[in-house]
Formats: structure tokens, sequence, C-alpha cells
């Protein structure tokens, strides 16, 4: 971790990335989002709006934040910087745990998360060679080059796909590992193939066929598995996917 980064608290550099992580969403990031996000990270159910409307304040006055009161909170260019250095940091160790040392999905953003404090420059490089300068982490989320630059695929919801449609997944929601442990379950990872078949009416869940490929969830390398199921939205909302070209 740079020096810059090594002189904010944990809690500051934890707020960092989850600006840049609500943003690369397109979300706004609000004093009770982050007071909520914090408090799973920290395991403290009593941080306030307060302390995190301090928390954006001193980022504001070091430089790293924009933070205008009931609006929201933004990375200034300065800041943004050092957040992909953690987003980095923290994707490079997720896929380490999940390839290496074969954690679930729903395991490698909270083990990540005690890791990625410690870890020095040389280790971040280290860790990047050893995993052959990877572009996205096990959920499909992007990682930041050592410049900062981004490689990403445009995505769409799994919600947004029509009857008839296929594609292949590329992103997962990481926030709740609830969700993820369901998603794998169905074969709705980061690298399965999908085709909606239909849609039961008023708002219900989308008809899916999952093709998903072997080398994970403990099947033999190169094994297919094809199954169907029945998506609920909430679910289906925690899935983007690139459409297949005809």
């Amino acid at each position: 971790m740079s020096p810059e980064l090594r002189s904010l608290s944990i809690r500051a550099v934890d707020c960092l990335r989850l600006i840049y992580k609500y943003h690369e969403r397109g979300e706004r990031v609000m004093t009770s989002t982050m007071r909520e996000r914090l408090q799973v990270l920290e395991s403290n159910g009593q941080l306030s709006d307060a302390a995190v409307t301090q928390l954006f304040k001193s980022l504001a006055d070091a430089g790293f934040v924009l933070h205008t009161p009931y609006h929201g909170v933004e990375l200034t260019p300065r800041g943004e910087q050092l957040a992909k250095e953690l987003v980095r940091h923290h994707r490079l160790l997720e896929l380490f745990l999940s390839r290496a040392l074969g954690y679930r999905l729903d395991e490698v953003d909270a083990e990540a998360e005690r890791l990625e404090h410690a870890i020095s420059e040389d280790f971040e490089d280290r860790l990047d060679a050893l995993l052959d300068h990877p572009t996205e982490d096990p959920h499909g989320d992007p990682i930041p080059s050592k410049s900062g630059e981004i490689i990403s695929t445009p995505t769409r919801a799994l919600t947004d796909l029509k009857p008839g449609e296929s594609a292949v997944v590329r992103r997962v929601l990481d926030d709740d590992a609830a969700l993820l442990r369901y998603l794998e379950t169905l074969g709705l990872v980061p690298g399965a193939s999908v085709s909606v078949t239909g849609q039961e009416p008023f708002g219900g869940p989308l008809l899916v066929k999952v093709r998903s490929a072997g080398a994970r969830a403990g099947q033999q390398v190169g094994s297919e598995q094809t199954t169907e199921h029945a998506v609920g939205p909430q679910a289906a909302a925690g899935v983007w996917v690139a459409v297949e070209s005809v």
C-alpha cells in the first residue's frame, strides 16, 4: 500500500474503496448507505450518521472527495487514483483466494477485506504476475491496472433479457453473501451461458436455462451441466450479462 494510503485510518481506506465501488455501479453514495456498509465491515452496530458525515468531511479536507450535504459524496481525481489502488489490491486478493485456495464467491470479499490493508506494493506486483495479470476478479468486476486503466465489457442486467435471448454471465453482485451462495447453486456465475425461455406474468420470475462450465463447484475440468430455473427479479437483478452475438 502506498505511503499516502498508509497515513489513513482503516475506516477511511474502506470508505474510499466503497465510494469507488458504488459509483462504478452508477449508484449515489449517501451517508446512510455508507454507514450501513461500514457497519457490516466493522461488525459495529453503533456507527452513527454523524460519524460518517465527519469521515466524509475529513476526506474532503484532505482533497480525496467532494462532499455536498444531503446530495452525497464523489471522489476527486486524486481520491479516485487512491481508490483504484485499493480496489486493485482487493480484487487481486479475491482472485488469488478463489483460484489458488478454493474460496467460494461468497467468502472472498470478507477475507480480502482483512488482508488488503497489509500487503505491500511488491506483494501486489508478485501477486499480479502469479495470476498472469488478470483484468477481472472472481465476481467479474474489473481489476484496475497498475496505472489505473480499466478493461470492462458492456453488460446489462439479466432482468433486461427477453425470451429467446442468450448471453454469458460476466458479473455478479458481491455485497450479499447469501445471494452469492444462491446464485452458485443455480450455476449463475461468471462464465456461465444463459438463455431466457420465458417469464411468469405480473413481474414474476424469469425462466432460464443455465449452462455452466466445469472447473468450479467440484466438477471436472471441461465438464458442462445444463439446468433450468425460475429466477426471481431480486436475484436476477444481481446478475449482469453480455449478450451473445448471433
